[in-house]
C-alpha cells in the first residue's frame, strides 16, 4: 500500500466514524455501533502508524515499502 492509498483509507475511515457519530447524536450508539467505532479508531491508529513509519524511512533514504501494517495490539500498546 503506497502513501496515497493509506491517506485514502484514513479519509474513508474518518468519514465513516463521523457519519456514525452524527447519525446518533442525542440518541446514543448501540453496542454494535460502539464496537464499530472502536474498530475504526484502531484501524486509523494502524494507518497513521504505517504512514509515519513509511515517511520516516523515506526521509533517511530507506525503502518505505519495507514496512507493513503493525498488529492492533502493538499500535494500541503505545503510550501517549
Amino acid at each position: 500500500m503506497d502513501d496515497a492509498a493509506i491517506v485514502h483509507r484514513i479519509n474513508e475511515l474518518a468519514e465513516e466514524e463521523h457519519r456514525l457519530e452524527l447519525s446518533k447524536t442525542g440518541s446514543g450508539l448501540t453496542d454494535e455501533e460502539k464496537d464499530r467505532i472502536r474498530s475504526i479508531e484502531i484501524a486509523l491508529d494502524q494507518c497513521w502508524d504505517l504512514l509515519r513509519r513509511r515517511r520516516a524511512r523515506r526521509e533517511v533514504g530507506q525503502d518505505p515499502d519495507d514496512v507493513s501494517l503493525r498488529p492492533a495490539e502493538v499500535v494500541e500498546g503505545y503510550q501517549q
